[in-house]
């Protein structure tokens, strides 16, 4: 499951931008990637492992609720239905 959310441009700069990825590893166990930065520009990566799916969902779900409240808007949804 992937989801791109994104700022609206402020003046001459770049739009920012979150990317929230959930994959399994090969342990059985899940991850949340959480890459962020300004578009063209350089990008931070950070990684939280889960030991089952229903908890790495409810860190992702928590994850975008958290960057809609700050003016993020969701641009890109893969692999589900409709986001809550």
């Amino acid at each position: 499951m992937r989801l791109l959310l994104q700022q609206r441009p402020g003046g001459h700069e770049s739009p920012r931008f979150v990317q929230l990825t959930l994959q399994p590893d090969l342990l059985g166990g899940w991850a949340l990637l959480r890459e962020s930065g300004q578009t063209g520009g350089r990008s931070t990566l950070r990684r939280e492992q889960f030991l089952d799916h229903a908890s790495a969902l409810a860190a992702l779900e928590h994850a975008r609720d958290a960057q809609l409240k700050r003016g993020f808007q969701l641009m890109y949804a893969e692999g589900v239905v409709a986001p809550k």
